[in-house]
Order: C-alpha cells, then sequence, then structure tokens
C-alpha cells in the first residue's frame, strides 16, 4: 500500500501515468497498433520510472515498471518461457554509454584507479518482433513471442513460413534461440505498395508488418509479398552446448544456420568509447541499412560477469539499448488534399512545407481515412511531426498543439467526390468513402493507370502522365480507347515528337499479346489481386467463361470466399464493364493457350506441392495440368491433395491440422497408372 503521506496529487499522476504506459503496451505488444513513436513511449516510461523513484512508497505491486512487454492477449496458446524474456534498459546519448559502462564497474567493486577494462559486445537494435525459437530433438517445436515476458503465445505455423529459420540443426538437445523477425525496407515498401494496389490496408511501419504478419490467424493472402526475416542474437535456455562469450554464442548460433547481425556492423572493444564512436558510426548508416534499426545493443561480453551482474526489475544489469533519436522533422500542413483512387475511395492527403527526412525531402503524407485523420486531429495550418515510416513512407506521427493556429478547423472529408461531385457513400464495415460515380474522371485514369502497369498489361512505354493528360483532353474514356489512339492523335500533343510517339505506340501493339491472368488483374476488379487473377485465369481459362460464372462456382476456388466472389459478380454484371471487356477483346488482345484435361486421370482433383521431388518442381505442375489436375497457391480445406518431397516446410502442418490426404511422390506417380 501507498504511504499515507505522499499527497492525493502524486497518487493520480501514479495512477493515470501507469494506465496510460499499460494502454500503450497493450497497443504495441498485443494488438500491433502502436499510437505514439518508440521515443515518445520511453520518455513516458521514463517519468513513470522517476515517480517512482522519487517516491519509494508508491505501491508499484501493478505497475509496468515491474513487467516486460504486454500480456499475451490473444487466440495463440499461451506458454510459459523457461527462461523470462527481459527488456532492456534505455537511453538516447552517448553520456549514458559511459555511465554504463561506469555502472558495470562500479557493481563488480571495479576502481578507477584499477584500470581494468571489460570487454564489451555491441550490435544493431533490429525493430521487429521479439521471438524466442524452441528445438528438442533438433527440430523446431514451438516458436514463441516475447508475451508480458513470462508468457507467450506459440505462433509456431507463421514462423515456419520464414525461408532463414531452420526447421532442424544439428544439435540434438534442448536450444532455444531468441532473435527479432523483421521485414527488410525493400520488401516493405513492396508489400505495401501490392496492399493499396489490391484496396487493403496498408501497415504504418515494417515492424507492425512484421508483428501483424506473425499473429495473424486469417485474413487476406499477400502471397510472395509478405517476406519475412529472422536474426538471431540471444539464447533461452539449452543444454549439451558451451560458449564463454557473447561473440562466440552468436559465432556458434550462424554455423548452426541461424542468420546473424554481419561481422562488419558489430563492435567488440574493452574501450567504452569505441563503443561510443560505434553509436555514432551506425547512426550514420541508418538510413543505409537494409532493414529498420532504432539504437545499438550493448553488452558485457563474457557471459561469467553477466551472472555476476545479474538483474534488476525488468532489465539485466549487464546490458542496455543507446537508441537513436527517432528521424522526424517539423513542418507546416499547407492544405489536406481529398485524393480519389481507382475503386472510388477518397484519401486525405497533408500537402506540407517542404522539409528534409533522413535526407529525403517530403511534401505530402497520407492521412488514410476520417477515422484516422480524427484519431490525429491534424488540421490545415498545424505545425507537425514528421517521419519515414521504415526509412520508406512518409507519417504524420503528431500534431504540436501549442503552435496551432486558434482558427484551425477539425478537417472533415467532404461527402461529395471533389472530382465530380457525385455522393460518396461508406460501407457498413469499412472506414473509406467512396464515389459512386463509375465516370468520375479520377476513378477513370486510375483505372487505365493500373491496366497498363507492369504487372497489368506492361504499356512500358505509356507513363502515367501520359494517361492524365488523355483523359484530360478526352481522348481516351476507358483503357480499350488507348487500341484506337491514331499517330496525329500524340503528335498533337505537347513534347511528343516522332520517336517518342512510335514508342507509345509499339508498346501498345506489343501488350495486345498477354496472358489472361494479367489481364484480369488489369481489369482493376476490387479485391483481385496478382494471386487471385492467376486462381481465376487458372480455373477458367477462357474470359467468356469466366464472365458466366456464379458465386458457387466462384467459391470453389481457394481464397475466394463471399466477399471476394461477391465483388467479382457486381463487377462482371455492370454492361459497362461487359461491353468494355468485348472491346478490348475486338480490339486484337489475346492469351497465351493454356490447356487443361477434362478428361485426364486427375480431373477434378487440386493439388499442391512441398519440398524437393525427384524431378524439378516445373515439371511436377506441368504433369499435373496435363492430366487435367489443378495447381493451387496454398493449403486449405479445398484443397484435395499435398504432394510431399524433403523437407516439405510447414505445409504439412497445415494440411494435418485441415484433414488435407498428404502423399508421396510415388503415391502421386500410381495415380497416373
Amino acid at each position: 500500500m501507498a504511504n499515507k503521506n505522499i499527497n492525493n496529487n502524486i497518487l493520480s499522476k501514479h495512477k493515470t501515468l501507469k494506465e496510460e504506459v499499460k494502454r500503450h503496451n497493450r497497443l504495441y505488444h498485443s494488438k500491433d497498433k502502436p499510437e505514439i513513436t518508440d521515443f515518445d513511449f520511453d520518455q513516458l516510461f521514463q517519468e513513470l520510472i522517476d515517480l517512482e523513484s522519487k517516491y519509494p512508497d508508491l505501491d508499484i505491486s501493478d505497475s509496468p515498471t515491474q513487467k516486460v512487454g504486454g500480456e499475451a492477449n490473444s487466440p495463440f496458446k499461451k506458454v510459459k518461457h523457461r527462461k523470462p524474456m527481459l527488456s532492456l534498459a534505455n537511453s538516447y546519448n552517448t553520456d549514458d554509454i559511459v555511465e554504463f559502462d561506469e555502472r558495470v564497474k562500479k557493481f563488480l567493486r571495479i576502481d578507477k584507479s584499477e584500470n581494468v577494462a571489460i570487454e564489451y559486445f555491441a550490435e544493431l537494435k533490429l525493430d521487429g518482433l521479439s521471438m524466442e525459437l524452441v528445438y528438442e530433438g533438433g527440430k523446431l517445436v514451438r516458436a514463441l513471442t516475447r508475451g508480458d515476458g513470462a508468457v507467450g503465445e506459440d505462433v509456431l505455423l507463421n514462423v515456419k513460413k520464414i525461408r532463414s529459420i531452420p526447421e532442424k540443426i544439428n544439435h540434438k538437445e534442448l536450444l532455444e534461440v531468441r532473435g527479432e523477425v523483421i521485414i527488410l525496407k525493400e520488401d516493405f515498401a513492396s508489400l505495401n505498395k501490392f496492399l493499396e494496389e489490391n484496396d487493403l490496408f496498408t501497415f504504418a511501419n515494417p515492424r507492425n508488418a512484421a508483428a501483424g504478419a506473425i499473429r495473424r490467424l486469417e485474413g487476406p493472402s499477400y502471397g510472395e509479398k509478405l517476406k519475412l526475416s529472422f536474426f538471431a542474437y540471444a539464447t533461452g535456455d539449452y543444454e549439451g552446448i558451451k560458449f564463454e562469450t557473447q561473440k562466440q554464442l552468436e559465432d556458434k548460433l550462424e554455423k548452426l544456420g541461424f542468420p546473424v547481425v554481419e561481422k562488419k556492423l558489430v563492435c567488440v572493444s574493452d574501450n567504452i568509447q569505441d563503443i561510443v564512436a560505434y553509436y555514432n558510426s551506425i547512426e550514420k548508416q541508418r538510413s543505409e541499412l537494409p532493414f529498420d534499426i532504432d539504437g545499438i545493443v550493448i553488452k558485457v561480453n563474457k557471459f561469467s560477469l553477466q551472472d555476476d551482474l545479474g538483474l534488476v526489475a525488468r532489465s539485466p544489469r549487464w546490458a542496455t539499448a543507446a537508441k537513436f533519436q527517432p528521424v522526424q522533422a517539423e513542418t507546416i500542413i499547407e492544405r489536406i488534399d481529398v485524393q480519389v483512387g481507382r475503386t472510388g475511395a477518397l484519401t486525405p492527403v497533408a500537402i506540407m512545407k517542404p522539409v528534409k527526412v533522413g535526407g529525403v525531402t517530403i511534401t505530402n503524407a497520407t492521412l488514410h481515412n476520417q477515422d484516422e485523420l480524427s484519431k490525429k486531429d491534424v488540421r490545415i495550418g498545424d505545425t507537425v511531426i514528421i517521419q519515414r515510416a521504415g526509412d520508406v513512407i512518409p507519417e504524420v506521427v503528431r500534431v504540436v498543439l501549442e503552435k496551432r493556429p486558434k482558427n484551425a478547423k477539425a478537417f472533415i472529408i467532404p461527402t461529395e467526390c471533389p472530382i465530380c461531385s457525385s455522393k460518396a457513400e461508406k460501407a457498413e464495415d469499412e472506414a473509406v468513402l467512396r464515389c459512386t460515380n463509375a465516370f468520375c474522371p479520377a476513378i477513370i485514369t486510375e483505372s487505365i493507370k493500373h491496366f497498363i502497369s507492369r504487372r497489368a498489361m506492361n504499356m512500358e512505354k505509356v507513363g502515367d502522365r501520359l494517361i492524365e493528360i488523355l483523359v484530360e483532353k478526352e481522348l481516351i474514356k476507358s483503357a480499350s480507347d488507348l487500341y484506337t489512339l491514331k499517330k496525329e492523335d500524340l503528335l498533337a500533343l505537347d513534347r511528343q515528337g516522332e520517336k517518342s510517339v512510335d514508342n507509345i505506340l509499339k508498346s501498345i501493339e506489343a501488350s495486345k499479346k498477354s496472358t489472361l491472368n494479367r489481364f484480369i488483374y488489369g481489369l482493376g476488379i476490387r479485391f483481385v489481386g496478382e494471386q487471385t487473377a492467376k486462381l481465376l485465369a487458372d480455373h477458367y481459362l477462357k474470359m467468356p467463361a469466366m464472365m458466366e460464372t456464379t458465386a458457387d462456382e466462384l467459391e470453389k476456388i481457394p481464397e475466394i470466399g463471399p466477399k471476394v466472389s461477391a465483388s467479382i459478380l457486381q463487377w462482371l454484371k455492370q454492361k459497362r464493364n461487359q461491353k468494355e471487356i468485348a472491346e478490348l477483346l475486338k480490339s486484337g488482345i489475346t492469351f497465351e493457350e493454356k490447356k487443361r484435361s477434362s478428361t485426364g486421370k486427375l480431373s477434378g482433383q487440386s493439388f499442391v506441392v512441398t519440398g524437393t521431388l525427384p524431378v524439378k518442381r516445373d515439371e511436377a505442375h506441368a504433369m499435373i495440368e496435363e492430366n487435367g489436375g489443378k495447381l493451387l497457391s496454398g493449403v486449405s480445406s479445398k484443397l484435395n491433395y499435398l504432394v510431399i518431397g524433403e523437407d516439405g516446410g510447414s505445409k504439412i502442418d497445415k494440411a494435418e491440422s485441415l484433414g488435407v490426404k498428404m502423399i508421396s511422390w510415388d503415391d502421386f506417380l500410381k495415380l497416373l497408372k
């Protein structure tokens, strides 16, 4: 209980701080939806620590300062860590690195006059999701999130999808390997572009993307666009293995097949000033690294000294995190534009006074939708703090309220389309307003841009700006109009010479030879991304067959449920879309013939192949399709057979859980006889 001598103001402040820290902990660790930056959270947490230090009689039995992370609160199975997964004390300046060295020596009773050096191991502090991989008998049997430090969630099935994590290792006794699940900056940008194009919510930063993927039970399939990575840096419990230093540990983990941070990005030294220099050097390299980091981690290198130093509250005495100041800048919102996408979605975009963030000039940042805009309360004229999420995507972090103009008004997205003035509506289960006019110039422009894109019809020499001009000049009103453009139409435009026009027309002509899946993807049907387009093409083989489909037939296709099938049918039933498809096919677009035998020995059966087979994967796929079988992209309840080779991976576990029949390559060959 708290001391009665502590006044009510202090008690109230302590209670408020505890609840606020707990709330942000839950948002970060359990929901993967942080509302504030790591820097702001650390300041808030430090304020709570300082208050409890100043008033030691405060009741801290339920304080987050005594716990690690957030509660493991999800449908995943809860598992207790054999050894707690602790969090690190942290700071934001180099003075604290020197103080850490002094604290270590003081605790070990090393007098300054003795001139005894402590060797430190320093490495990058990856900004991802902490993970513990549990190996028994050389096989990966569990994958636990940090959770509250004592109990985590077993996310084994999702972790098995990470290619860099070995499922078997050459160590038969217990070994718990700890590390970080991350997504590389390049993969993060590619994933968000894919999500945006498929009308799905994008992730705010790479950490959220990695955590969201690992803790996702079900949802849209991101296919090859979701590429997670793992880096090992510590152990939990272990048997039958020896190492005396942190460096030896990471060398051993690397030999066992675990990815570790490159040695050139690590520093081992008995001079604390070398660690300070390393901190400054890494901060300069930060924007050039392929993944997100938020600082460095410094550990006493010898494990015997780590044991001597022990723990304090929620953190080890032998390690600390030296974080970098967030790559942020302050600027002013000059206006908020509402942009209209190809699906009619109205998206508020903050247009800002140009400012450099991490070496890149930023002029605008998406505010996503009205809910997000209202939550951050961004107004025209506001001074805001912005940063580049994952050093890639500009985002508004928060408003500097003390600098807000007195006449600033809350921004409300209009219920009329800003381009065509048609009514904008919001579906019950969505946060986005959409223009209801299919002939809106913005929808037409963005739809045609999608049709010509590299992964659709691939009109290499037709740029987005040209499409905007052609729509503006009313030379085209749909994608099919591109195929009727004449040379004189293009020559009449500004800055278009003979050679440029010839290249444009050749590019349009070359696009006529395509594949059905590219064509379907290019149509821009809502919820139909590249992977779904391929499944549709493989199922129907010809466009007319798809146009005559039914909901029942669509839902026979894996990964297509009621929501997606309803969207496809709604699009196909609209006469303007039927007319557009007819015009496109009339213009001379042809597709590579893809035959599927309806009388083959595998007719009506679906297959997924996993692991290493006696033949090349392409050969196996060809044998299935030549005999009337259907190839699926992943394991689902609609799958008939999973063909298993050596090292079959996580698909086997999923097939077992769904009751899907699994067969060997020899069993598969018997089906053909």
